[in-house]
């Protein structure tokens, strides 16, 4: 494998204006035209060689180089057709004979990938970070770690605890999967164009053993979006609507040694899934 060189700010405005792409806050565009951020992306995800990576919204390639020169296969996911196309020909040029397959699809619709993919490293578009996350999650079973580049506001949600202001139906879903926690943050300054938002790297390592079935998963879920969807209810009414009514819902709160006056911010991963099983034996 020859030398990998990685875009700057000119090479990335260059390609962009080969392409006639205009970054667009549509599809959460903003790409990366430091190369230190993107090692100290790459080294915080401890890419080794031979990993296989999924990347998801590649762009223009900044974050893609980086993760060849580690040694990494990566399966890039890119949802824009044109930048899907010219990803290949970026790599070719400046990291040959590097290990690189493109999708074209959108990452909340695909399935069934290719290899065995282990990690996810990725700048998400801000408007479906978590969707894309938790999809991926739920799809895709040989994913065990990763990092992901977020609004910071998503990213807090992310690994917050019962008890925090910012706890709330995210952060039981991706609890459901693993453990979570803040690994940096990043200057907006990296962008292009440079965003109204701040950005973090959120790191992620997926439990050992499955909690539940996908039944146990599905019902969890419902149950958590209940009780964040009406949050300053409490458990025995946002959820009687999923369990049949507050007297139902109280059962079961009970059965699952949940309190029926509590609230869900209150309530780990774990509550909600005794809560599900409990419903789900009634």
């Amino acid at each position: 494998m020859s030398e990998v060189r990685l875009l700057g700010p000119a090479e990335i405005r260059d390609l962009a204006e080969l392409l006639g792409v205009q970054p667009t806050k549509k599809l959460g565009q903003n790409f990366v035209v430091d190369a230190n951020t993107v090692r100290k992306i790459v080294a915080t995800a401890h890419v080794a060689p031979g990993d296989h990576v999924i990347e998801v919204g590649p762009g223009l390639g900044s974050l893609t180089l980086g993760l060849l020169e580690a040694g990494a296969r990566v399966l890039a996911i890119e949802i824009d057709r044109r930048l899907a196309e010219q990803l290949p020909k970026t790599v070719e040029l400046m990291a040959p004979g590097t290990a690189l397959t493109v999708l074209a699809e959108d990452a909340l619709a695909v399935r069934d990938l290719p290899g065995e993919p282990s990690r996810l490293v990725a700048n998400l578009p801000y408007n479906v970070s978590v969707p894309v996350l938790l999809h991926l999650l739920e799809t895709v079973p040989s994913l065990q770690a990763g990092v992901v580049m977020v609004q910071a506001e998503v990213g807090y949600r992310l690994a917050a605890t019962p008890g925090s202001k910012v706890y709330g139906s995210p952060s039981v879903k991706a609890a459901w999967y693993g453990a979570w926690r803040i690994a940096g943050t990043v200057s907006r300054q990296v962008f292009w164009p440079v965003p109204n938002v701040d950005s973090v790297l959120v790191e992620f390592e997926r439990h050992a053993e499955p909690f539940g079935s996908e039944a146990e998963r599905a019902l969890t879920f419902r149950l958590v979006d209940a009780a964040f969807g009406q949050r300053r209810k409490m458990l025995r009414q946002s959820l009687g609507a999923v369990l049949g009514g507050s007297a139902a819902a109280s059962k079961a709160l009970e059965a699952a040694d949940v309190a029926p006056t509590a609230r869900g911010e209150a309530l780990t991963v774990h509550d909600f899934r005794r809560i599900a099983r409990q419903a789900a034996t009634a």
